[in-house]
């Protein structure tokens, strides 16, 4: 199951998406220019492997809910978003809003 749930964030919208699979869920939520999601995300990969395509995003884990994950500091983001002021132990809440 897919379920997008629209989220107000200090008067400006971003999207929730949590994708129900077999003994986990997928949790993302994003705006126009960027995402934070669960530990899924692999970090690595997108400063790596797709570098040339500068990703804002970060990661936080343990995270079950959406709101956990605004609530929840991030773990590990991007070099992209690092360069735009998001870091890891930022709250998810507040990377999004620096990617507005």
């Amino acid at each position: 199951m897919v379920r997008l749930e629209p989220i107000d964030l200090d008067g400006q919208q971003v999207l929730g998406v949590e994708v129900k699979l077999p003994k986990t869920d997928l949790l993302v939520i994003t705006t126009g220019k960027g995402y934070i999601m669960c530990g899924a995300l692999d970090v690595g990969l997108l400063n790596e492997k797709l570098a040339d395509r500068e990703i804002l995003a970060g990661r936080a884990v343990g995270v079950r809910s959406l709101q956990a994950l605004l609530d929840a500091p991030l773990q590990m983001v991007t070099v992209h978003a690092e360069r735009q002021g998001i870091h890891s132990g930022m709250i998810g809440r507040e990377a999004l809003l620096k990617m507005m």
